[in-house]
């Protein structure tokens, strides 16, 4: 039997989720994607397209926009934080997944609020019978390196800072109307070797779409998220590590940090690939997710 849900969820504080809810509504696995900053639950639309298949069996999936992000409304003034995250994903497995076993897959962001979530709601991680974290850290994100020396680092990280100001103060619903003039940006420093161009203009269209003060209050938070101590709640969970060894966000040594600190987990790395690995790396994640199932 198919789940019929209604594609909204509104958190505690009034906050509207939009979501997807496909697959089985019995299934035994329910598999949770939680998307990346500025991006979208579309992140991840071709991995769970592809899930069953791979798994060899019927999977349900539940992926979402991030409050602030895609279709859900903005965060309010101070709640755009990876804490928040964590608390609007609790609550939305304890409403649409109350009973069975949970995968939690995560890019960027989304591992990062899924370490949050190990933290505040340790609780969740009874049902967790899997976790993938794509192309994210545990913490040290204040002044990234971006992959250049650091006189050029710095000038980036000083520029960064000054269009966070400009965005903690625009009024708009949206960081920009039109996306084509952010695809050289989006394609240097989300992407790894040659991409595909509708790969890049998506991502480009989801970064546009962005709320603007949420997003500059997302990246206050990413530079205070420290959280290597919440894997230790992942310890006896089969995880999954991916990174691109062409990310200029989260490198190579960010996933060998989360590594380190889960022994018995997996590690993949991706010569060539950059950031946005669920794109970039669809068929490779797709069937490692598999083995969860």
């Amino acid at each position: 039997m198919q789940t019929v849900t209604p594609a909204e969820f509104t958190t505690s504080d009034g906050t509207r989720l939009r979501l997807i809810d496909e697959g089985p509504s019995d299934a035994p696995v329910t598999v949770v994607f939680v998307h990346g900053w500025t991006l979208s639950k579309h992140t991840w639309d071709r991995v769970a397209a592809g899930l069953p298949a791979a798994a060899g069996r019927n999977a349900r999936t539940l992926r979402y926009d991030l409050r602030g992000h895609g279709d859900s409304r903005p965060a309010e003034p101070g709640d755009a934080t990876i804490r928040c995250c964590a608390d609007d994903l609790a609550e939305l497995i304890a409403d649409r997944v109350p009973e069975g076993e949970l995968v939690l897959a995560g890019h960027s962001m989304g591992g990062m609020t899924i370490m949050a979530l190990a933290e505040q709601h340790p609780q969740v991680f009874d049902r967790v019978r899997g976790v993938a974290l794509v192309a994210t850290s545990s913490g040290d994100l204040a002044e990234p390196s971006f992959g250049l020396p650091k006189p050029g680092a710095d000038v980036f990280n000083a520029g960064e800072r000054a269009l966070r100001r400009f965005l903690a103060g625009a009024k708009g619903e949206r960081v920009s109307g039109a996306s084509g003039w952010l695809r050289p940006g989006v394609r240097w420093l989300l992407f790894g070797k040659r991409p595909q161009p509708d790969d890049v203009a998506a991502t480009a269209s989801w970064l546009a779409g962005c709320h603007p003060v949420s997003m500059a209050g997302y990246r206050e938070s990413l530079a205070a998220h420290e959280r290597a101590e919440a894997l230790a709640r992942l310890e006896d969970i089969p995880t999954l590590i991916f990174a691109g060894l062409s990310d200029r966000l989260t490198p190579r040594d960010h996933a060998e940090k989360i590594a380190e600190a889960l022994p018995k987990a997996e590690l993949y790395l991706y010569p060539g690939a950059g950031h946005m690995l669920p794109l970039e790396r669809t068929e490779e994640l797709t069937a490692r997710l598999a083995t969860l199932l």
